[in-house]
């Protein structure tokens, strides 16, 4: 299923605002882009065969890892891949649970959760 770049925006935006009021403000700094697909850089220091099994991807320092010795960080950032998403979505239903599903994974990651307990959530 295909969709414009602005409504894909819009679903990206409506799955951050379930994310429940008292977690925004730890969400602040973190911009939340959309690309494409991953390049090959991602993949090659992902270890990954296939760029298209990549939905997301959280860059960043996770809350749970900062401290005072090292105040200097890159910007947080989450990078949600739009046409990944879009070919394994065949109903506007299931693209807007997805990007939910890959939007709340994302933001676990920033939060300190890492792969496996991210799974256990059923992120």
């Amino acid at each position: 299923m295909r969709v414009t770049d602005e409504e894909f925006e819009l679903l990206v935006e409506e799955a951050l605002d379930s994310i429940p009021e008292g977690f925004h403000k730890y969400l602040q700094e973190v911009a939340v882009d959309v690309e494409d697909m991953p390049d090959a850089a991602v993949c090659r220091d992902l270890k990954i065969r296939d760029p298209r099994t990549l939905l997301g991807l959280y860059h960043g320092t996770p809350l749970t890892k900062r401290h005072v010795e090292a105040p200097f960080r890159y910007p947080e950032r989450i990078v949600l891949y739009k046409a990944n998403i879009e070919n394994m979505c065949r109903s506007r239903a299931r693209m807007v649970e997805q990007i939910r599903k890959t939007v709340l994974h994302e933001v676990g990651h920033h939060f300190g959760l890492g792969e496996r307990q991210l799974r256990e959530l059923g992120y």
